[in-house]
C-alpha cells in the first residue's frame, strides 16, 4: 500500500480575503452608483428639454365647432322653402364637406322626414 505524501496546508494571511472582498465590493459599489447618477442626470435633462419644447410649441387651438346652417321656416303648406329632396341634398353637401356630424346628419334629417 503506497502511502501519500503529508501535504503542506497552505497558510494565507488572515487579512487578505477580507480586504480583496472589500476593494472588489468598494469598486462595484462605486461603478453602480456612478452609473446610476449618470442615468438620472440622463433622465433631469430630458425632462428639461420636453419641459422646454412644450413651452416653445404653440398651444393647438381646437378647431370651433361646425354651426350648422339654420332650418328654413316650414311654410304654411307644410312643406319648407326649396322642397324637401333640395334641404336633403343640401344636408347631405354639409355632411360631405365635414360640417355636419354623422350624428347631426341624422338628427337633421330625421327632422326633415317628420320621423
Amino acid at each position: 500500500m503506497r502511502r501519500r505524501p503529508l501535504a503542506r496546508p497552505v497558510i494565507r494571511p488572515a487579512g487578505a480575503p477580507l480586504l480583496r472582498g472589500a476593494i472588489v465590493g468598494g469598486a462595484a459599489y462605486a461603478a453602480g452608483r456612478s452609473a446610476a447618477r449618470a442615468s438620472r442626470r440622463e433622465q433631469d435633462q430630458e425632462e428639461a428639454i420636453a419641459d422646454l419644447q412644450a413651452q416653445q410649441a404653440p398651444p393647438q387651438a381646437a378647431p370651433p365647432p361646425p354651426q350648422a346652417a339654420p332650418a328654413p321656416a316650414p311654410q304654411p303648406g307644410g312643406q319648407a322653402p326649396g322642397g324637401l329632396t333640395e334641404q336633403l341634398a343640401r344636408l347631405g353637401e354639409l355632411a360631405q364637406q365635414g360640417l355636419l356630424t354623422p350624428e347631426e346628419f341624422a338628427a337633421a334629417k330625421a327632422k326633415l322626414l317628420g320621423v
